[in-house]
């Protein structure tokens, strides 16, 4: 009795030492991709274009893909977001600046680029995975599913858009002025 206690765990350790291997590995590649922002990005548009010529193909998942797209859409708005939003709460450390006479505080995002690229990513490989399982394409009239779509997204970014002007930032880094220094 006491040895079959023992060989599940013998069974279970080289099991738990290739997760942990796999985990150790996929964090080191992670960590290296970190400072290639455009080259994340492409990868991740390949694989939403994959994903997309799969629905098409497929001509089904159309539930899956909305359910896709509330997801990017509330990854959107929180990448758009500052981490401390003005109007809510108040704020003893940085904030965003209320009036021209505030001195400047640079913008903090609540959902930070890389996790925000990351999030996406892991989204369009899930949905692609679920685009294998047929029980989950279910017969929907698609035209309504992206018509509710993007009048929720022009909703809910204009009042996004509204919130940033009302508190004057901007969550991009184009077209700021860069200093250089003395040359």
């Amino acid at each position: 009795m006491e040895g079959l206690g023992s060989e599940g765990g013998a069974a279970a350790a080289p099991l738990a030492q290739w997760r942990s291997d796999f985990a150790r590995a996929f964090q080191y590649y992670l960590d290296r991709s970190t400072p290639h922002t455009v080259n994340r990005w492409l990868g991740t548009l390949v694989l939403a274009m994959i994903y997309i010529l799969r629905v098409y193909y497929v001509q089904g998942f159309y539930v899956v893909s909305y359910g896709l797209g509330i997801y990017v859409l509330n990854l959107l708005i929180g990448f758009f977001s500052p981490k401390v939003d003005p109007e809510l709460e108040s704020v003893d450390g940085p904030s965003l600046p209320t009036s021209g006479s505030d001195e400047f505080k640079p913008f903090v995002r609540r959902l930070p680029e890389f996790k925000f690229w990351y999030s996406i990513t892991k989204a369009f490989v899930v949905a692609f995975i679920m685009t294998f399982i047929s029980l989950l394409d279910v017969p929907v009239f698609w035209p309504i599913l992206l018509c509710y779509w993007i009048v929720l997204f022009v909703l809910t970014m204009k009042r996004q858009i509204l919130h940033m002007i009302k508190y004057k930032y901007v969550p991009f880094d184009i077209g700021k002025r860069r200093y250089t220094g003395k040359k």
